[in-house]
């Protein structure tokens, strides 16, 4: 029996940002599909999360057009299509010299930021059109404020904001296509089990921010929950950045601003 409700696709959404964007939309009357490349943290994440409504737990691999394809068919097949598309997954280099990036590393990197928000829309686009839907890209501050050695990461986050200007036009007036790009973010307890095991950030990383605290994957979330909505009608094109205020503030004396 197909699912009337709407329904929204996140791709990287056992963990993190995704997991929590996930609780916040089948809190609100949602059902959803997490695209995910590590099965562990889905079937966990789809566990924990069975009482709150309607979850699908795809294993796809966000660089991969085949896997992705797959998931988002199963999506319609299970809930009749697709109302909102969050991409949420990512894939980073290490931070090392660019002597030491190679060049397999830097395209593992935009095909799963970058590329995946064209593959997921190629194949979504019929069913949102069909309803009116929308597309949030989850990006980055440091695709406007970054660090050394971050190149290939820096590269696709940054590109994702011309993207979502690019197919907010292209795909106007049926869907809306926005981005987000959130600062710290303390994902510890938003990951699989046996990943948190990390302490939370410092004290003084924490007052850095102008609103005294690091993010937290709930605060996307609202926004994202926000832009899916109705009352989001009239926003298209637009780039939100969340990070406490950070990038507002001048580095501190030692020069780190704590991005």
């Amino acid at each position: 029996m197909i699912d009337q409700r709407k329904c929204a696709f996140i791709t990287g959404g056992a963990q993190g940002i995704g997991k929590g964007t996930a609780r916040r939309l089948l809190r609100d009357g949602w059902a959803v599909t997490i695209a995910d490349i590590d099965e562990e943290a889905g079937e966990e994440t789809a566990a924990e999360y069975h009482d709150l409504g309607p979850l699908l737990f795809q294993p796809a691999d966000a660089g991969d057009e085949g896997q992705l394809h797959r998931a988002i068919t199963e999506t319609m097949n299970r809930f009749g299509g697709i109302d909102l598309v969050v991409n949420n997954a990512y894939a980073s280099t290490p931070w090392a010299p660019l002597a030491h990036i190679t060049l397999d590393m830097w395209n593992r990197v935009l095909a799963v930021n970058l590329t995946s928000i064209m593959v997921t829309a190629k194949y979504a686009v019929p069913s949102l059109r069909e309803r009116r839907g929308a597309i949030v890209n989850i990006s980055s501050i440091l695709a406007v404020r970054t660090h050394p050695n971050v190149a290939a990461y820096g590269a696709s986050k940054g590109a994702i904001i011309a993207v979502t200007h690019a197919l907010s036009l292209s795909l106007a007036p049926e869907i809306r296509v926005n981005c987000i790009s959130p600062g710290t973010v303390d994902t510890v307890p938003w990951r699989k089990g046996r990943r948190r095991d990390r302490p939370g950030y410092a004290p003084d990383r924490q007052r850095a921010h102008p609103v005294g605290r690091v993010g937290e994957p709930p605060d996307i979330a609202a926004l994202v929950a926000f832009l899916a909505s109705d009352r989001a009608g009239f926003i298209t094109g637009q780039h939100f950045v969340v990070d406490g205020g950070i990038i507002a503030k001048m580095p501190d004396r030692e020069g780190d601003a704590y991005l």
